[in-house]
């Protein structure tokens, strides 16, 4: 059984930063693409980054240039360093498990963890 469990999510000020972290277990893991999504009160859930199994990385535009992806095979790890945030960033923030090399729908999810960007 896959489990996604994620960590590092916090309070922090606007222009802080957070490292957000994604232990995997029950999967083979390196296969599969991997991404962060957010969900903030009242809005739909996005995909914020995602990284392939071969290592490309991909973000949405708010974020770029703020975020980093980058996985871990040999751990079965996957973090989301997040730079310069700012107060829209606030929202819980989710761990995915794709169900092949590339994004795809019904993979798994871990339980999120909470960002808030606030003074």
């Amino acid at each position: 059984q896959v489990q996604l469990v994620e960590s590092g999510g916090g309070l922090v000020q606007p222009g802080g930063s957070l490292r957000l972290s994604c232990a995997a277990s029950g999967t083979i893991f390196s296969i599969y693409a991997m991404g962060w999504y957010r969900q903030a009160p009242g809005k739909q859930r996005e995909l914020v980054a995602a990284i392939t199994s071969a290592g490309s990385t991909n973000y949405l535009d708010s974020v770029k240039g703020r975020f980093t992806i980058s996985r871990d095979n040999a751990k079965k790890t996957v973090h989301l360093q997040m730079n310069s945030l700012k107060p829209e960033d606030t929202a819980d923030y989710y761990c995915y498990q794709a169900r092949g090399v590339t994004m795809s729908n019904g993979g798994y999810w871990g339980q999120g963890t909470q960002v808030t960007v606030a003074s």
